[in-house]
């Protein structure tokens, strides 16, 4: 019942925004998935990473059989694309074989499949399928921030960025001084963040064709989640970035171009207006939020994973700062709104206590804290940075510690291993 209400919610939620979207004569997510089928895919890695999801419900020899199939039928809709002279101006000219599959499992679970194990593969196949949905969706919500937000707040988050030193200019200058590689090397890790997530969370569901279910919680649940509540926020609090705010991708829209080389004189904030184009989409910072799950998640999986989960939220961080895409104020907010999600799945997959309520309830109230500081303190906050500045670390500290220790009171403690008494020898 559960998981036929999401999937009901979830249609529903897709119809909407398409409705939406198609309200500004654009397509939806709806649309825009469906011509995946047989256009070349915006990012072909992702549709193999949700194809890798459906997998994990699989068994070895299914996989290897679907990996074959997908690989075939692209090969195939390339050599139609070459022959029909259509060469792939956009997006990747690989992908959707892995979409064919993903939609074969589906069809194969309703025909072929009866009871527990078609049920389970319609889950791994909803998996995969709400993975490439989530990035439809998301593509759509940024289009609605920019049509329906005509004014942005950038001029209060620099002032509060102020606090903590304006840390998008100094990485900026950074990442400008390290030249073209390394700015190639961040922009690569930035956009393939879905992969990330997909790697660490193919590990923790490595054992549901064995099981024959899907653990109580994973990666992918709080994934979703995130990008499901971020963009609320992005309607309440539109923000487009310090490189469109007060940089050259701004325009005559800028206030003036001085990202990343001159810090924003302080000054009493306004309303500004803002094009139709670009998407209100900093605060929170989702990739931030995103990468801090990934970290997370990745914590319980071996040396390498974890590394690469460290490795991809120092790095994810630096890209959201060094491009000019977030204000540090962003990322303050975007690892307390993560803690609060990932607090709430846990609590709800082993049954809400005290501790959990308590945790979620003040992680909710310091995000609130932080957006209610940010529009109305922000003149304060630049005035007086050693004030603010340790506050807005104190508050977003508070809540880390708060979740490393109730978590920790969550883990199962192992058994004692039981002390054997030395035996009388006999006679």
């Amino acid at each position: 019942m559960l998981w036929t209400a999401a999937a009901v919610v979830t249609l529903a939620f897709l119809v909407a925004l398409e409705i939406a979207a198609r309200h500004y004569g654009l397509p939806g997510p709806v649309t825009a998935q469906a011509q995946e089928v047989i256009f070349a895919p915006k990012s072909g890695f992702l549709l193999y990473a949700s194809m890798g999801l459906m997998m994990v419900v699989l068994t070895w020899r299914q996989r290897f059989i679907a990996v074959g199939v997908a690989a075939g039928i692209d090969v195939v809709i390339a050599l139609v694309r070459w022959v029909a002279d259509a060469p792939v101006t956009e997006g990747h000219f690989f992908g959707n074989g892995a979409l064919w599959v993903i939609l074969g499992g589906a069809v194969i679970a309703v025909t072929r499949r009866t009871g527990q194990e078609r049920i389970l593969l319609l889950k791994g196949v909803g998996l995969g399928l709400l993975l490439v949905a989530g990035r439809k969706t998301g593509d759509t919500w940024l289009l609605i921030t920019s049509k329906t937000r005509p004014d942005v707040l950038d001029q209060y988050m620099a002032n509060a960025d102020h606090a903590l030193g304006s840390p998008s200019w100094a990485v900026g200058r950074m990442i400008e001084a390290t030249g073209p590689v390394g700015a190639r090397f961040l922009d690569y890790v930035y956009t393939q963040l879905a992969v990330a997530a997909v790697l660490v969370a193919l590990y923790q569901l490595r054992n549901v064709a064995a099981d024959r279910r899907f653990p109580g919680h994973h990666l992918v649940r709080t994934f979703l989640v995130i990008g499901l509540l971020g963009p609320a926020i992005y309607m309440i609090f539109p923000v487009v970035g310090p490189i469109f705010a007060f940089g050259a991708d701004g325009g005559h829209w800028a206030v003036a171009n001085l990202w990343p080389d001159t810090p924003t004189p302080i000054g009493t904030p306004h309303h500004m207006p803002f094009d139709e184009i670009t998407p209100r989409n900093c605060m929170p910072s989702l990739h931030t939020a995103w990468a801090t799950a990934i970290f997370i998640h990745s914590r319980k999986g071996p040396k390498f994973l974890q590394y690469a989960g460290a490795f991809w939220l120092v790095a994810t961080l630096a890209a959201t700062l060094g491009f000019g895409y977030h204000y540090g104020a962003d990322l303050v907010a975007g690892v307390v709104f993560t803690l609060t999600i990932e607090t709430g799945m846990r609590a709800h997959d082993r049954g809400w206590d005290r501790s959990g309520i308590r945790l979620v309830a003040y992680g909710t109230a310091v995000f609130a804290l932080l957006l209610v500081s940010y529009r109305y303190l922000s003149l304060e906050m630049a005035h007086y940075p050693w004030l603010f500045g340790p506050l807005l670390i104190l508050a977003m500290g508070s809540v880390i510690y708060g979740y490393v220790r109730t978590t920790r009171r969550w883990e199962p403690k192992a058994a004692p291993v039981p002390k054997l008494e030395p035996q009388p020898e006999m006679a």
